[in-house]
């Protein structure tokens, strides 16, 4: 459960090994194993009124190419 909670957490599979002196691929094999566990996530439904706010109308209009 603490690989999970680190892995939840953001840390990396590697870091988590490293830290709990795990081989990598046990942390793979123990998070994929509690996902299967997971009841499948609820699909939205389709929405009915979308708003767009000025930063796509700005997107559209601009004249120049950003080089970044």
């Amino acid at each position: 459960m603490l690989a999970l909670r680190m892995y939840v957490e953001g840390s990396s599979q590697r870091s988590i090994a490293r830290i709990l002196k795990v081989s990598p691929q046990s942390v793979s094999n123990w998070i994929n194993v509690y996902v299967a566990q997971l009841p499948p996530a609820p699909v939205p439904r389709k929405p009915r009124v979308a708003e767009l706010d000025e930063l796509y109308t700005f997107l559209k209009r601009k004249k120049t190419k950003s080089t970044s």
